[in-house]
């Protein structure tokens, strides 16, 4: 069955985590509905860095509990070179899209910085014959709830400890890039 992917990315202490996260066409509407449902009155998205620390475990509970999948593609990087390891976890992500006949990739847009992401997928998209039927677009999280996933999928591994283990459930794999 096609899946649709949402990435979005957090750096930790020279460590490049690039998430995705895999859901089932039949799960996108309810899955939406019960993220937008955590929204605080007047909120236009859930931001995990944003929130504090006892809102922050009853949203990744209720994430964790959706369903839904998310791999962490972890790589090495300096504040120079963070866009070369985000463009080879996104190169590994797109492998594994690949395998799994992904329909439809959607990346939190980081505005100007959103051309390297382009020219990396249609890199790694060329050498693939024309029918992978994967489209992809960068959108903005106020704009698309299931990003909210990967943001505290990637946000939680990232912090480690307590966190990282309240995210297991949602974690499918983690890949070294």
């Amino acid at each position: 069955m096609p899946v649709h992917a949402f990435i979005d990315e957090s750096v930790r202490d020279q460590r490049y985590l690039l998430c995705m996260t895999l859901v089932a066409p039949a799960q996108l509407a309810p899955s939406r509905r019960e993220l937008n449902a955590l929204l605080l009155p007047g909120a236009r998205e859930l931001h995990f860095k944003k929130e504090k620390e006892p809102r922050r475990r009853l949203l990744i509970d209720r994430i964790a509990a959706l369903e839904a999948t998310a791999t962490i593609y972890l790589g090495s990087c300096t504040r120079k070179t963070e866009e070369n390891t985000r463009q080879k976890c996104l190169e590994r992500a797109v492998t594994d899209l690949l395998a799994k006949s992904a329909h439809r990739l959607v990346l939190d847009s980081r505005d100007h910085r959103d051309i390297h992401d382009r020219k990396t997928l249609q890199r790694a998209l060329g050498y693939r014959p024309s029918k992978t039927e994967l489209t992809y677009e960068h959108l903005n999280s106020t704009s698309e709830p299931l990003l909210w996933i990967s943001d505290a999928a990637g946000w939680c591994f990232g912090a480690g400890g307590d966190w990282r283990r309240r995210a297991t459930p949602l974690i499918e794999s983690i890949v070294e890039v």
